[in-house]
């Protein structure tokens, strides 16, 4: 093989991001020849728009049987991750997914299960995995410059969203048609680098979420949450789409020291010695770490959608090792899942969740929900896009 055949699933504002790339011959050995959406104006988008070799389907079980795809990149509404996953394997199809992995880890084990059962390649579309500071933090992280972590914290509240947004779809800010807010809507990006850039997860979370409190929605738009690590380390995620201006800071601390990301930069301040070392030696009263302001050498840039699409095709092509594997979404959502749980439980939630207890909760909310959904149609750009 020497050009991998992509079929894309859902023509939305992301999935006609995907295809223009892809038709513009951005990724190198990939060709798009394959759109599926069961809206009629969608495909009449893209037949405008993506030439004439590229076949529509408003069937995804016809797309995966025609011979013309050999990959499918997966960009629909969440709860259908999963499930057209598990059935693009069974086709012997390669299987790029738009993030969240699914909505409740239970569902998106299985489909780990299924892949594992394959020998085809799957990958997350983790785009910022592709930005070289949270790169370089998970290199001085793993490597030991850092020490060991005692501390993490991300504000990401830069995610303004007027009510006018969540209007624009009947599946969105649902329990059923969504499955969450803020956290499986805008945050799966930061959730999963929370985890990937210090490699490790934590094993025991307490949330606070609050659902509707600056939308006419019925799920979360505000959440803050403490985390608590084996090693004794403690962690901060704070996230929301009603504050504006925002902030979208990291930060990261270890014993040799304080990394932190911010306005699209990274500072270290580092220390000469490990503060046990210190706090071990030091004799006077008062007293510190002796701390240096390190410039890191930033190599690279962020090559997004197209980077992680080209990644997951040299992947098929040459054997490049995957950047984001698919069965590594189940950790980002597992923090959300864990997040929704200790909030709806008003308790503590320890790492692994009980799978089988968030799904009976979520359930319960599809069930209960008394809310009325009013969408109002949105004027569709020529790019595509809402």
């Amino acid at each position: 093989m020497d050009k991998v055949r992509f079929g894309i699933v859902g023509i939305g504002n992301m999935g006609s991001s995907h295809a223009k790339y892809l038709a513009q011959g951005t990724v190198q050995g990939a060709k798009l020849t394959a759109i599926c959406d069961n809206r009629p104006e969608r495909l009449t988008w893209a037949k405008e728009n993506l030439g004439e070799e590229v076949r529509l389907f408003d069937n995804v079980e016809a797309m995966y049987a025609s011979g013309e795809i050999d990959a499918v990149l997966i960009a629909t509404p969440h709860y259908d991750h999963p499930t057209l996953a598990i059935q693009a394997f069974q086709h012997g199809l390669h299987v790029l997914c738009e993030k969240p992995a699914g909505v409740y880890t239970k569902q998106v084990r299985e489909m780990n299960e299924a892949a594992g059962k394959t020998d085809k390649i799957f990958g997350m579309m983790y785009n910022q995995r592709t930005n070289p500071l949270y790169q370089k933090l998970r290199d001085l992280v793993t490597s030991g410059e850092l020490g060991e972590i005692r501390r993490t914290n991300w504000i990401i509240t830069n995610w303004y969203r007027p009510q006018s947004y969540y209007d624009s779809g009947g599946w969105r800010a649902t329990w059923a048609g969504e499955g969450g807010g803020v956290l499986l809507n805008q945050d799966p990006h930061q959730l999963d680098l929370w985890q990937w850039t210090v490699d490790m997860m934590p094993v025991r979370v307490r949330a606070f979420c609050a659902f509707g409190k600056y939308h006419n929605i019925e799920v979360e738009d505000d959440v803050t949450a403490y985390v608590e690590y084996d090693n004794g380390a403690t962690g901060l995620f704070v996230t929301t789409t009603g504050e504006a201006p925002g902030t979208n800071r990291y930060e990261v601390t270890g014993d040799r020291g304080k990394i932190v990301i911010e306005d699209g930069t990274m500072t270290f301040w580092r220390l000469r010695v490990s503060e046990r070392q210190f706090n071990a030696e030091y004799k006077g009263g008062f007293g510190q770490p002796e701390c240096w302001k390190c410039e890191i050498p930033i190599v690279g840039r962020e090559t997004g959608h197209s980077g992680i699409t080209q990644n997951f095709t040299d992947a098929i092509l040459k054997g490049t090792p995957l950047l984001a594997p698919g069965v590594e979404g189940i950790k980002g959502l597992t923090l959300s899942n864990a997040m929704h749980l200790s909030s709806w439980l008003d308790d503590w939630v320890q790492l692994p969740i009980d799978e089988d207890l968030y799904y009976e909760k979520l359930q319960e909310k599809i069930r209960n929900s008394k809310f009325v959904k009013v969408t109002k149609e949105m004027t569709m750009n020529t790019d595509g896009t809402y």
